[in-house]
Formats: C-alpha cells, sequence, structure tokens
C-alpha cells in the first residue's frame, strides 16, 4: 500500500480503551475535507479489529494498516 506517510490528521489513541479509539476516530473523519487522510495510532487490541470494520461499512478507504508490537496504525482516507 502507498503513501503511508502522508496524512492530514494525526490522532493518538495511545492509552485509550475500547470504544474510545474508535469514537474518537470517526470525530475525526468528519472534521476533514474528502480525500484527506487521517494516520491513527491506538493501542487498544479491539482496535485493530472495530476500526477496520467501521471502515468496511463507511464510504472511508483503509489506505494501510500495520501492527507491530501492539501498537495498531491504520492510514484512513475519507470518502464523500
Amino acid at each position: 500500500m502507498s503513501n503511508s506517510n502522508h496524512y492530514h490528521q494525526a490522532l493518538d489513541a495511545s492509552g485509550l480503551e475500547c470504544p474510545l479509539p474508535l469514537l474518537k476516530t470517526k470525530l475525526a473523519l468528519k472534521a476533514l475535507a474528502v480525500d484527506e487522510t487521517l494516520w491513527v495510532t491506538a493501542t487498544d487490541a479491539g482496535s485493530w479489529r472495530d476500526i477496520r470494520k467501521y471502515i468496511e461499512m463507511t464510504n472511508n478507504e483503509l489506505v494501510d494498516a500495520s501492527d507491530v508490537d501492539g501498537c495498531y496504525q491504520f492510514w484512513i482516507k475519507k470518502g464523500a
């Protein structure tokens, strides 16, 4: 996947427990313009499943995602 280093806004949800990483991701995406990218970092294991599932159910695009030793990162492009 490309452009994983390019983003318009960063959200650090590290240390937050479910459902806060997902809720904060939703709020951050609402504030972005279409085609802008949000970079999310989280440490809650549930966020790996929840954020990916949420993206599947919306017009947003998961550009990239990584899980490195329990640090979950997501690059999400806002859809129309």
